[in-house]
């Protein structure tokens, strides 16, 4: 029997049932190739959407942090939109003032020194958010080192080793140094103190997280800019902060509003988030907001005519579609306030709810409990220790299996479950990450617990139990 080692070494055409060619006619598409001739439009669809059922379900992928479910009528207005090209403000002038009421509005709950005039933009993603705020980051170091008269052929950023890797690209891309902070043994995120302690006069900015992509947990970004006020006083040496609140941007100002991480502090001098995970629209829709305009140098900012009228830009690409800005509006609009904060507030309550019975499981200790973003994050119980080692007697010291083990299993019920290694300075440790987001109900959290429990008991022979997971 011949094996398959992928899917080029499967037959060259595309095999089309015979339902879906007109008239009985033979189609012939190849894989790799364009047809020589057109088929049907719906022999096209038919065809692709046989392929795309191979794909996990989205709703029941808990690695993810991007949205896998809107309302009909969002999904309806996204695909309204979708010929519509942001960029071109002449042809779109109301899609364009969606964006900019987008941003009237993310800037008023981000306390903005003046919300109804923000400096910002709205972006593909996240990345190209912190790419824009990185860039202002250098400009400005650079004009006030040659303001100074020092150099600027060593400019460096200081994150943690826990920091998304869309920072490392800004960092090779545009020829900055990045100086990592370790994370502390025992400890999840970066210490105000060791962030301070990385800076030195060549420091372009510290990146704050708002949401770890690791475990959820939100950074302190109070506690930085104190140390950061201290460090200015002491030596002289100003460093910015920008927050990359790619998860927490969307998410903390309405469920934790007390929080002091955003404008309200002097020291932050951006903020970036994605529109497409707790801004509660599908992939495709991010922000950056910049303090005031000094914050965002004038000289990265571009004017064109060539599509009608004079208009600034500030992207890395151009071409821009209008459906993620529109979807964002209709979620404003749909939802307000005390929307988002009842959609917020129940997944973090089912996160919760998930996080106390993984925790009750012998099998397990909880690094993450959805006190933050609503993430569970969790290793071998015993697994957990600032020496990096499992504790003595532990579950984990003796365990004959690994999490990878149990994600594979979990796949085998549909589920999409992440296990890796923790970050850098902290490799040791493995761990299960779990990300609640809208529309994941209790039922589906206790469908799967029960998945869990079977998974544990295939892996360590004990047989399958789905009900571990509820016994508290």
């Amino acid at each position: 029997m011949p094996k398959y080692s992928s899917s080029r070494d499967l037959q060259d055409g595309i095999d089309v049932r015979p339902q879906f060619s007109r008239d009985g006619a033979v189609v012939d598409i190849p894989r790799r190739r364009m047809a020589e001739q057109s088929v049907d439009p719906e022999t096209a669809y038919n065809v692709i959407v046989d392929e795309l059922m191979l794909d996990g379900h989205a709703r029941l992928n808990v690695a993810t942090f991007g949205t896998t479910w809107m309302e009909p009528q969002a999904e309806k207005l996204m695909a309204e939109a979708a010929d519509k090209n942001l960029v071109d403000r002449d042809e779109y002038p109301q899609t364009a003032q969606l964006e900019d009421r987008c941003l009237d509005i993310i800037a008023d709950f981000w306390n903005a020194p003046e919300p109804d005039n923000p400096i910002g933009c709205s972006t593909i993603g996240s990345s190209e958010g912190c790419m824009l705020a990185g860039m202002a980051l250098k400009w400005r170091w650079r004009d006030r080192m040659k303001e100074a008269g020092k150099p600027t052929d060593r400019p460096n950023l200081v994150v943690g080793a826990n920091v998304q890797v869309c920072w490392h690209k800004f960092c090779r891309y545009w020829d900055v140094e990045p100086k990592e902070v370790p994370i502390r043994k025992g400890e999840t995120t970066m210490h105000p103190e060791d962030v301070a302690a990385a800076c030195d006069e060549n420091t372009i900015g510290v990146i704050g997280i708002l949401g770890s992509t690791f475990d959820g947990a939100y950074e302190d970004i109070a506690g930085m800019a104190k140390e950061l006020d201290r460090l200015e006083i002491e030596k002289g040496i100003y460093v910015p902060i920008h927050v990359d609140a790619a998860s927490g941007g969307l998410f903390a100002p309405f469920v934790d509003p007390e929080l002091v991480w955003d404008f309200r502090l002097e020291r932050v001098q951006s903020i970036n988030a994605s529109g497409h995970k707790y801004g509660l629209v599908y992939p495709g829709v991010g922000w950056v907001l910049w303090r005031n305009e000094e914050a965002r140098p004038e000289d990265l900012v571009f004017r064109v005519d060539y599509l009608g009228g004079d208009h600034p830009t500030m992207s890395l690409n151009f071409t821009k579609p209008g459906s993620g800005v529109v979807a964002q509006y209709y979620q404003f609009v749909r939802l307000g306030y005390d929307g988002f904060k009842r959609v917020h507030q129940h997944s973090r309550d089912i996160a919760q709810m998930m996080a106390q019975a993984i925790g009750d499981m012998e099998e397990f200790e909880l690094i993450a409990d959805a006190s933050d973003l609503p993430v569970i994050a969790f290793c071998f119980n015993g697994a957990n220790t600032k020496s990096g080692k499992p504790r003595k007697d532990s579950y984990a010291a003796n365990v004959q299996y690994t999490l990878n083990d149990v994600a594979d299993w979990m796949k085998q019920g549909g589920w999409a479950v992440p296990a890796y290694h923790f970050c850098a300075d902290r490799e040791e440790l493995e761990i299960i990450r779990i990300v609640v987001r809208n529309a994941f109900s209790r039922d589906l959290a206790e469908m799967f617990l029960m998945e869990l429990g079977r998974a544990v008991g295939r892996c360590d022979g004990t047989g399958e139990d789905p009900g571990r997971a509820f016994r508290h």
